[in-house]
Protein backbone atom coordinates (compact mmCIF):
# COMPACT_ATOMS: atom_id res chain seq x y z
CA UNK A 1 0.00 0.00 0.00
CA UNK A 2 1.31 3.22 -0.99
CA UNK A 3 2.04 5.42 1.73
CA UNK A 4 -1.47 8.46 0.28
CA UNK A 5 -3.12 5.34 0.85
CA UNK A 6 -2.45 4.67 3.74
CA UNK A 7 -2.81 7.73 5.17
CA UNK A 8 -6.24 7.88 3.22
CA UNK A 9 -7.28 4.75 4.84
CA UNK A 10 -6.54 5.80 8.46
CA UNK A 11 -8.19 9.22 7.93
CA UNK A 12 -11.41 7.52 6.84
CA UNK A 13 -11.36 5.02 10.23
CA UNK A 14 -10.44 7.67 12.34
CA UNK A 15 -13.60 9.62 11.32
CA UNK A 16 -15.78 6.93 11.34
CA UNK A 17 -15.16 5.63 14.70
CA UNK A 18 -16.65 8.72 15.96
CA UNK A 19 -19.95 8.06 13.38
CA UNK A 20 -20.62 4.94 14.65
CA UNK A 21 -20.02 5.59 18.39
CA UNK A 22 -22.45 8.52 17.59
CA UNK A 23 -25.09 6.95 16.00
CA UNK A 24 -27.47 5.57 18.51
CA UNK A 25 -30.01 8.46 20.58
CA UNK A 26 -28.05 9.58 23.68
CA UNK A 27 -30.16 7.37 26.19
CA UNK A 28 -28.31 8.78 29.70
CA UNK A 29 -30.04 12.48 27.92
CA UNK A 30 -33.50 10.38 27.06
CA UNK A 31 -33.83 9.19 30.85
CA UNK A 32 -32.65 12.88 32.13
CA UNK A 33 -35.47 14.49 29.73
CA UNK A 34 -37.83 12.06 31.45
CA UNK A 35 -37.07 12.76 34.90
CA UNK A 36 -37.48 16.38 34.23
CA UNK A 37 -40.74 16.39 32.36
CA UNK A 38 -42.24 13.92 35.24
CA UNK A 39 -40.36 16.11 37.98
CA UNK A 40 -39.39 13.16 39.77
CA UNK A 41 -36.16 11.12 39.73
CA UNK A 42 -35.86 7.40 38.12
CA UNK A 43 -37.27 5.16 41.08
CA UNK A 44 -39.00 7.84 43.19
CA UNK A 45 -43.15 8.16 43.05
CA UNK A 46 -44.24 10.00 40.08
CA UNK A 47 -40.93 9.28 38.24
CA UNK A 48 -40.28 6.47 35.73
CA UNK A 49 -40.18 3.36 37.20
CA UNK A 50 -36.38 1.99 35.79
CA UNK A 51 -34.04 4.02 33.58
CA UNK A 52 -34.03 2.90 30.18
CA UNK A 53 -32.73 -0.04 28.85
CA UNK A 54 -28.84 0.29 27.49
CA UNK A 55 -29.84 -2.54 25.35
CA UNK A 56 -32.06 -0.11 23.07
CA UNK A 57 -30.34 1.29 19.83
CA UNK A 58 -32.80 3.82 19.20
CA UNK A 59 -31.60 5.80 15.54
CA UNK A 60 -30.48 9.60 16.68
CA UNK A 61 -33.88 11.67 16.26
CA UNK A 62 -33.08 14.87 14.32
CA UNK A 63 -35.19 17.36 16.80
CA UNK A 64 -35.99 16.72 20.46
CA UNK A 65 -38.24 13.56 21.19
CA UNK A 66 -41.41 14.64 22.96
CA UNK A 67 -42.55 12.97 25.54
CA UNK A 68 -46.40 12.50 26.22
CA UNK A 69 -48.30 13.55 29.74
CA UNK A 70 -48.54 10.18 31.47
CA UNK A 71 -51.47 7.94 30.61
CA UNK A 72 -52.25 3.97 31.73
CA UNK A 73 -49.12 3.93 34.15
CA UNK A 74 -46.52 5.32 31.36
CA UNK A 75 -45.66 8.11 29.24
CA UNK A 76 -44.27 7.38 25.41
CA UNK A 77 -41.14 9.28 24.00
CA UNK A 78 -41.36 9.67 20.58
CA UNK A 79 -39.32 10.71 17.57
CA UNK A 80 -41.71 11.99 15.29
CA UNK A 81 -39.01 12.76 12.53
CA UNK A 82 -38.22 9.17 12.16
CA UNK A 83 -40.82 7.48 13.54
CA UNK A 84 -39.92 5.68 16.85
CA UNK A 85 -41.46 5.29 20.04
CA UNK A 86 -41.18 4.08 23.60
CA UNK A 87 -43.03 3.51 26.20
CA UNK A 88 -41.41 4.28 30.08
CA UNK A 89 -43.21 2.74 33.06
CA UNK A 90 -44.51 5.67 35.86
CA UNK A 91 -44.48 4.90 39.50
CA UNK A 92 -47.95 5.41 41.02
CA UNK A 93 -48.05 8.55 43.29
CA UNK A 94 -46.49 11.97 43.37
CA UNK A 95 -48.15 14.58 41.35
CA UNK A 96 -48.13 13.71 38.02
CA UNK A 97 -49.31 10.08 39.02
CA UNK A 98 -51.99 11.29 40.98
CA UNK A 99 -54.48 11.43 38.35
CA UNK A 100 -53.87 8.12 36.76
CA UNK A 101 -54.17 6.77 40.33
CA UNK A 102 -57.46 8.39 41.02
CA UNK A 103 -59.25 7.18 37.48
CA UNK A 104 -59.45 3.19 38.75
CA UNK A 105 -60.43 2.96 42.50
CA UNK A 106 -64.60 1.88 41.81
CA UNK A 107 -65.64 0.53 38.17
CA UNK A 108 -67.85 3.16 37.20
CA UNK A 109 -71.30 2.34 35.37
CA UNK A 110 -70.40 1.70 31.63
CA UNK A 111 -71.38 4.45 28.92
CA UNK A 112 -70.87 2.41 26.20
CA UNK A 113 -72.03 -1.32 25.71
CA UNK A 114 -71.12 -4.36 23.57
CA UNK A 115 -72.96 -3.96 20.25
CA UNK A 116 -73.66 0.01 20.71
CA UNK A 117 -72.58 2.33 17.42
CA UNK A 118 -70.21 4.89 18.73
CA UNK A 119 -68.96 7.78 17.51
CA UNK A 120 -65.04 7.28 16.86
CA UNK A 121 -63.08 10.69 17.12
CA UNK A 122 -59.47 11.66 17.05
CA UNK A 123 -59.50 14.99 18.97
CA UNK A 124 -56.21 17.24 17.65
CA UNK A 125 -55.31 20.37 18.89
CA UNK A 126 -58.52 22.69 17.27
CA UNK A 127 -59.77 20.28 15.15
CA UNK A 128 -61.36 17.11 14.89
CA UNK A 129 -62.32 13.87 12.96
CA UNK A 130 -64.95 11.78 13.43
CA UNK A 131 -66.34 8.15 12.21
CA UNK A 132 -69.13 5.38 13.54
CA UNK A 133 -67.99 2.24 14.38
CA UNK A 134 -69.36 -0.47 17.04
CA UNK A 135 -68.11 -1.02 20.46
CA UNK A 136 -67.06 -4.51 20.76
CA UNK A 137 -66.79 -3.95 25.07
CA UNK A 138 -68.88 -2.70 27.37
CA UNK A 139 -66.81 0.42 28.71
CA UNK A 140 -67.13 3.26 31.31
CA UNK A 141 -65.27 6.70 30.95
CA UNK A 142 -61.67 6.70 31.07
CA UNK A 143 -61.31 2.70 30.31
CA UNK A 144 -59.63 1.72 26.59
CA UNK A 145 -62.40 -0.98 24.43
CA UNK A 146 -62.30 -2.76 21.31
CA UNK A 147 -63.93 -0.72 18.30
CA UNK A 148 -64.47 -2.10 14.64
CA UNK A 149 -65.69 0.75 11.79
CA UNK A 150 -66.60 -2.98 10.11
CA UNK A 151 -67.43 -6.41 10.41
CA UNK A 152 -64.68 -7.33 8.48
CA UNK A 153 -61.66 -4.82 9.73
CA UNK A 154 -59.40 -5.72 12.48
CA UNK A 155 -60.40 -3.80 15.98
CA UNK A 156 -58.44 -0.89 17.13
CA UNK A 157 -58.56 0.24 21.10
CA UNK A 158 -59.80 3.30 21.76
CA UNK A 159 -60.52 5.40 25.05
CA UNK A 160 -64.17 6.00 26.40
CA UNK A 161 -65.15 9.55 27.15
CA UNK A 162 -67.61 10.53 29.50
CA UNK A 163 -70.37 11.25 26.38
CA UNK A 164 -70.15 7.92 24.72
CA UNK A 165 -67.81 8.79 22.72
CA UNK A 166 -64.68 6.77 21.38
CA UNK A 167 -61.53 8.98 21.44
CA UNK A 168 -58.24 7.30 19.51
CA UNK A 169 -54.79 7.37 21.06
CA UNK A 170 -52.02 9.50 19.62
CA UNK A 171 -53.38 12.50 18.36
CA UNK A 172 -52.31 15.45 20.39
Amino acid sequence: MTPIFRRLALLSAAAAAPALAQGFENLDALDSRIAGALGAAIGEPGGAANALDRRLRLAPCPSAATISEPMQGAVTVRCDAIGWRIRVAVIGGGAVAGPIAQAAPARAAPVVRRGDQVQIVALAGSFTVSSLGIAEQDGAPGERIRVRTERRSAPFYGQVLADGRVALPGFN
